[in-house]
């Protein structure tokens, strides 16, 4: 449900044309890739090492799990700790900038669950 604040913040009066959009626009140039949500919301609370990140996300492949950890990391999302030991072992883990979407994506998971729940039924 939309407050009067939100609906004033979107309405045509109050924002510039193309200013609407920035901000989503900005959000989903971070999270865009078929993975990053998921990897945010796994990490969410704990610290994983990449292993558990890759196995976490079925049909994902090394490469690409690889390449968009870096992408987060780069964006300040997620945190890169490479312990010094033989074999060397590396973490993820949120930055407290990262943690700050947890619950956009929360509530974005649970839009979809609802989202999928209704497609199957109307389907049946």
């Amino acid at each position: 449900m939309t407050s009067e604040s939100d609906a004033y913040l979107l309405s045509a009066a109050a924002v510039p044309t193309g200013a609407v959009d920035r901000p989503i626009l900005a959000l989903l140039d971070l999270i865009k890739g078929k993975y990053k949500a998921a990897m945010l919301l796994f990490l969410h609370g704990r610290s994983r090492r990449f292993s558990e990140v890759h196995r976490h996300l079925e049909g994902a492949s090394e490469r690409i799990v690889a390449r968009q950890l870096r992408e987060l990391e780069a964006a300040g999302l997620v945190a890169r700790r490479v312990f010094p030991e033989v074999p060397p072992r590396v973490e993820y883990s949120l930055t407290d900038y990262g943690t700050t979407l947890c619950p956009v994506l929360k509530q974005m998971w649970k839009w979809g669950r609802r989202h999928l729940d209704e497609s199957s039924h109307a389907a049946a």
